[in-house]
């Protein structure tokens, strides 16, 4: 019924074998090979990707703390311009004072002199009007 051939058989057995060994040499170990190298690159790249997230992260510290110390100097010296330019218009309001303080001393002085010469001549024109006013009385 069935006719098996042992040589037949023994042939197709050899030649899977072969066409298993040339495939195994040619398509499969690279295949292998290609893959494997392949998950080492991306594994590789998950690594590189680590490190220039955490390069990131130290530069964005860094570029923090940059900004911080600027901000600190900037307040420093805005402080210090107004301590400088509120001593000098200190300054300039002390020296307008005295200025003022110099100007009513002198104002004051002068309208001192003036009533004390406004006194004299009234005194001295005293008798004038002592005599007109009599004379007016008089004539009335």
């Amino acid at each position: 019924m069935l006719d098996i051939s042992p040589v037949l058989l023994l042939s197709s057995a050899v030649l899977f074998l072969l066409v298993l060994a040339r495939l195994n040499s040619c398509l499969f170990k690279p295949l292998l090979k290609h893959m494997d190298d392949r998950a080492e690159s991306i594994q590789r790249d998950l690594e590189n990707a680590k490190s220039n997230t955490a390069d990131v992260d130290g530069m964005l510290a860094e570029a923090n703390d940059v900004i911080a110390a600027a901000k600190k100097e900037a307040a420093a010296i805005r402080e210090k311009a107004y301590n400088e330019a509120k001593e000098v218009a200190e300054g300039k309001l002390a020296a307008a004072k005295s200025d003022v303080e110099a100007k009513y001393e002198a104002f004051t002085k002068e309208l001192e002199a003036e009533t004390a010469s406004l006194k004299d001549s009234l005194v001295a024109t005293m008798p004038q009007f002592n005599e007109s006013l009599k004379a007016k009385l008089s004539s009335i």
